[in-house]
């Protein structure tokens, strides 16, 4: 009845301002940990106001989304909070890994694989939109296959977008990303463009040289090192590697027993990543 589709709008709402809070203490802290100065155009908490300051703000977020929703109302409380804690466990595994990756070699035995990347961003990024998208139906007491669905719906979508951040950090138009040209090469990110291009014996030797050579990126290098990812394949291989999670996350929400408006509004999300690509 109409009571009991309110109740579940509530829950839905509580689950997406934990989820939202539990997003931005993560920004707070990536940008500490990257040392990111700007964040779409303006600085970040830590160069603002200090890092001891933004450590403390990411804190208290955390504090705010696990007490909102450890405050919602019905009885599927505990399983919720099972499950953002699932996800909060899986995001700091593969922060982790992701600020391991900085220490490894780009070529050799112990160079990072596109595979390894990808279940890094599986952890680091899906982990979470796999929250965002489940966390109002645990709340709301949906089906376990309602929620499996969701939540790995939003993993591959999490995937997804953030192959396309890579994509974006190489060649986005920096009015539009509001970080500098060729942003992501100049930090010497292991991104999944570049891991894919050293995948091919032919590129690896020159590229690896340009990635590990000692002197700072300039504006010249960095733009011969992007034309050397991109003619290696790195470019479309991230193009493909983001449309198979794309592609997944539609074979997902096919399979959800729910109202099609529901499913439409996840759908629209996709529609953004795509037109993120450029």
């Amino acid at each position: 009845g109409a009571e009991a589709a309110g109740a579940h709008a509530g829950a839905g709402v509580s689950a997406a301002v934990a989820v939202e809070l539990v997003h931005t203490f993560s920004l707070l802290h990536d940008d500490i940990m990257d040392g990111d100065a700007t964040r779409r155009g303006r600085p970040t908490a830590w160069k603002a106001y200090g890092t001891g300051p933004a450590v403390l703000a990411g804190d208290a977020l955390f504090a705010l989304a696990v007490e909102t929703l450890a405050s919602a109302p019905g009885s599927h409380v505990p399983s919720a909070v099972r499950h953002l804690s699932t996800a909060l466990n899986d995001l700091v595994s593969g922060q982790a890994d992701d600020l391991l990756f900085e220490s490894r070699p780009w070529t050799g035995a112990e160079a990072v694989g596109p595979g390894e990347y990808r279940a890094m961003a599986e952890r680091k990024t899906g982990a979470l939109l796999g929250c965002a998208a489940a966390l109002g139906a645990v709340l709301a007491g949906a089906p376990a296959a309602t929620v499996t669905a969701l939540d790995r719906a939003g993993r591959h979508l999490g995937v997804a977008f953030q192959v396309i951040d890579d994509l974006l950090g190489i060649w986005g138009d920096p009015a539009v990303t509001g970080k500098p040209v060729h942003a992501d090469l100049r930090r010497r990110k292991k991104t999944f463009p570049v891991l894919a291009a050293l995948d091919n014996p032919a590129a690896v030797r020159p590229l690896a040289h340009l990635l590990e050579s000692a002197e700072e990126l300039d504006e010249t290098t960095a733009r011969r090192a992007a034309a050397a990812i991109e003619e290696a394949g790195g470019r479309s291989a991230a193009l493909a590697e983001a449309h198979r999670h794309i592609a997944h996350v539609h074979t997902c929400l096919d399979s959800l027993p729910t109202a099609p408006h529901a499913a439409d509004d996840l759908r629209a999300l996709l529609a953004f990543l795509v037109r993120r690509e450029m």
